[in-house]
């Protein structure tokens, strides 16, 4: 009998270094209700995805409604506000997508911009008479005794408090401190957005450093929830400010995001759950001039419904600027669907469920579905005395869109920057260096991305390459390029792997 044969050797070949992640779902379009014209038309003239300008009217219609009604929830009353982050690589047309939707919120701050600078100075002249006559009584009260004191406290009780200035006109802030978000909510509107189409600014900025972040989540977690904003300051005394609003949109680059989504502080004091997060593929590369479309007039209705809303006088006390939204009920048959929705969405975050490790999310689907319905609702009519069964039913299908979301891209948020950068080496050195061999001079010098041409993340990117097999570290003294080389790799390519 013949002894068996060996088996040949082969070569396992590398191993990839991200596995391939699931494409999200279609944006649900038709479940915006009102919202969907404009956004089809922003779609139609961009040719961006659509989930973009979905992000941008949703977010807008929640900055303008949030200081008109508080929701019905599961959980109590709850404000309108909606925070939504949108990922898309540069090009993808967001800044395009987010002025279009923005025309009407930009035409209308410069409106009360202008009659606010008028009113201030009737304001401050106002205020110049009422100090000048407080000084005049004071002055007086000083050199008169007994009796004429007390008609000095008369008059001054008579005369009232000092006319206050009136409120910035400004809606919206791009990369505020958390200091400076209270000073403008003391001084100006009792309903604000932090929008950006550039939301790495603020993602990186001076508020969520790493002094400052947990100070920031603080504050936009009461925010969301209708907390009032407390600040104690040795310098300044204290301050608390009730019935505020805040709604946020931020565009990212995935870069930013994914910085931003594996930072354990943004889970764990729950910020990021609170966000309708977005990442659609890409239409680079599709986007043909002949296929855009317009629609004018559905544009229109979207800017002249937003200005209507905007020029609407909000709830609120006159001295304070604290609102008092009425409270938007839940239609039984509207309750009852939210309800088996909560419902559905507990028993799959259980151990072992689909949803065990974004419970986080999870947990807040329900509100943010009455949210949604709401916002909805009261775009359709400011005046509604509750939300349909029909809009809950269109707020629980974008909800259920967004959990599935947050949970595809919670696997993507795990992927370190190391891995990405190594990632974008490694595609380098296959498509674009035509060269067998690597020295780490060449990736400083000529690599595709900044990152790699530091010392310490270009020979950190190596190692990962190294360890999953693309590239060999080559023996000491190693000729490449007509030199010998203390350091040196041999690129693995597809075709070497036999």
């Amino acid at each position: 009998m013949n002894a068996p044969q060996p088996i040949p050797f082969k070569a396992e070949g590398p191993h990839p270094l991200l596995h391939e992640f699931p494409i999200g779902e279609p944006y649900p379009v038709a479940s915006l209700g009102p919202l969907r014209n404009p956004v089809e038309t922003v779609c139609g003239m961009t040719l961006a995805p659509i989930a973009i300008p979905a992000q941008s009217a949703l977010a807008q219609a929640s900055l303008a409604l949030q200081g008109h009604a508080n929701v019905e929830t599961l959980g109590g009353d709850r404000p309108l506000s909606l925070f939504a982050l949108t990922i898309a690589q540069s090009g993808e047309r967001k800044s395009s997508c987010d002025a279009l939707l923005m025309a009407a919120l930009r035409d209308f701050e410069r409106e009360q911009a202008c009659a606010w600078r008028n009113d201030l100075i009737v304001a401050q002249n106002a205020q110049a008479l009422w100090k000048g006559e407080r000084d005049r009584i004071l002055q007086k009260a000083k050199s008169d005794k007994g009796e004429k004191r007390n008609e000095a406290q008369a008059n001054l009780d008579a005369l009232g408090a000092e006319p206050l200035l009136p409120p910035s006109s400004d809606r919206t802030v791009t990369e505020p401190t958390f200091e400076g978000l209270t000073r403008k909510f003391a001084e100006g509107q009792p309903s604000l957005g932090i929008f950006s189409d550039e939301g790495g600014q603020f993602l990186g900025g001076y508020a969520m450093n790493h002094e400052n972040r947990q100070k920031t989540l603080a504050a936009l977690n009461d925010l969301w929830q209708g907390n009032p904003i407390r600040r104690t300051r040795a310098g300044d005394g204290s301050l608390t400010l009730f019935g505020r609003r805040l709604a946020v949109h931020l565009m990212v680059q995935p870069s930013v995001a994914r910085a931003f989504m594996s930072d354990p502080m943004a889970a764990d004091t729950g910020f990021l759950p609170r966000f309708l997060i977005c990442e659609p593929v890409s239409t680079i590369g599709t986007r043909l001039h002949a296929r855009t479309t317009r629609n004018d007039a559905a544009l229109a209705d979207f800017s002249s419904k937003l200005k209507h809303i905007l020029n609407a006088p909000m709830p609120m006390d006159p001295e304070t600027r604290e609102l008092t939204p009425r409270i938007l009920p839940l239609a039984p048959a509207a309750r009852s669907l939210l309800v088996r929705f909560s419902d559905a969405i507990e028993k799959q975050q259980a151990k072992g469920g689909d949803l065990a490790y974004v419970t986080g999310t999870a947990s807040k689907a329900a509100e943010q579905a009455a949210r949604i319905a709401a916002v909805l609702t009261l775009w359709g009519d400011l005046n509604a005395p509750e939300v349909s069964a029909h809009y809950m039913a269109n707020a629980i299908t974008l909800a259920q869109f967004y959990l599935g979301e947050a949970l595809r891209l919670s696997d993507v948020a795990t992927v370190s920057l190391d891995i990405e950068r190594a990632e974008v080496l490694r595609k380098w050195l296959l498509e674009s260096w035509e060269f067998p061999e690597i020295v780490i001079r060449d990736v400083m010098r000529l690599a595709p991305i900044r990152a790699l041409r530091e010392s310490q993340k270009a020979k950190a990117s190596i190692k990962l390459l190294e360890d999953h097999g693309w590239l060999v570290r080559l023996e000491p003294g190693t000729v490449v390029n007509g030199s010998a080389r203390k350091e040196a790799w041999r690129i693995v390519r597809h075709q070497d792997v036999v």
